[in-house]
């Protein structure tokens, strides 16, 4: 079994690519929840929907949420009657957010995730971080904002000071997961946002030790792919770089994999991780997720 570990965009890209390549039913997504809130009466969870719609086909790879060709009848009729949302939910999404909204009275966050699942068709295990509500702020130089208000309402534009996320607790299963897995994989999301609180999960670190772990580097040179991960790097005085994305993980990585317009960085690499793995990371089409996708599973079956 391969476990991975995503955020909500540059990971799904790579999950594209994966999916194409090895049996999903011996592939596990592990995924952020720490931006989860509610949103015009519903559940958001916008990393675990993307990662259910990748995983069934329905993603709207265009912007990397949402389903594909989705209408926005409700969110344009919200606008007309003076209640806009800050968040652009299609229909058809909505209707993902609505029936979980309606689960998680009864159920789990996890166990919810896992029915939806079901229903759409994926096989591959896809287990939330954490089933407890968690906050995240973002500390900046006009004060202290939610995160969704930091990237969607002022377009990520302030000057980042500081990154404060609350602790949770683990899912049932994640430990033993990761114990049982033949190989972890980082994805390339956004380290402090999306992979730090998955990190930070009580025994997470512990287990990672135990198994094979390759990460790869959202940073070419010296900014994020996309997203604002390269300011939250810097308000948290980390190297905004694959070195800086590695020394996250030093004390368990094996492997990371980081773009060839890097490759003058493998020296410094080579201080913290015994190998570095140097090819194209920009998945910018579904010929360069498969290859990246082959060559990371390479490395780890």
């Amino acid at each position: 079994m391969i476990t991975i570990l995503s955020g909500g965009t540059g990971t799904p890209k790579l999950l594209q690519g994966i999916k194409e390549i090895i049996d999903p039913t011996e592939l596990t997504i592990i995924v952020n929840t720490l931006e989860n809130d509610y949103f015009s009466g519903v559940y958001v969870s916008a990393d675990i929907d993307t990662v259910l719609y990748t995983m069934s086909n329905q993603i709207n790879d265009e912007l990397w949420h949402g389903i594909k060709g989705d209408t926005f009848i409700t969110n344009e009729q919200l606008e007309k009657i003076g209640a806009p949302e800050l968040l652009r939910i299609g229909d058809k999404d909505r209707a993902t957010k609505i029936q979980k909204t309606e689960l998680m009275k009864k159920y789990s966050l996890s166990e919810s995730v896992d029915i939806q699942a079901k229903k759409m068709g994926i096989s591959s295990k896809i287990i939330p971080m954490s089933n407890e509500d968690s906050e995240i702020k973002i500390v900046t130089d006009i004060g202290e904002l939610e995160f969704h208000d930091f990237l969607i309402k002022h377009q990520c534009q302030p000057e980042v000071l500081d990154v404060k996320f609350s602790n949770v607790s683990p899912s049932e299963g994640i430990i033993e997961t990761i114990n049982n897995s033949k190989a972890v994989i980082i994805g390339p999301s956004n380290p402090i946002t999306s992979i730090l609180p998955i990190l930070s999960l009580e025994g997470v670190r512990d287990a990672l030790k135990k198994t094979y772990v390759i990460a790869v580097s959202p940073i070419i040179g010296e900014d994020s792919v996309s997203g604002p991960a390269s300011k939250f790097m810097k308000a948290l005085n980390i190297e905004v770089s694959p070195f800086g994305v590695a020394s996250l993980y030093e004390d368990f990585l094996d492997n990371i994999v980081i773009d060839e317009k890097d490759i003058d960085k493998i020296k410094d690499l080579k201080q913290i991780v015994n190998k570095v793995t140097i090819t194209n990371t920009i998945m910018d089409n579904f010929k360069a997720k498969k290859n990246l996708a082959e060559i990371i599973l390479k490395e780890v079956l």
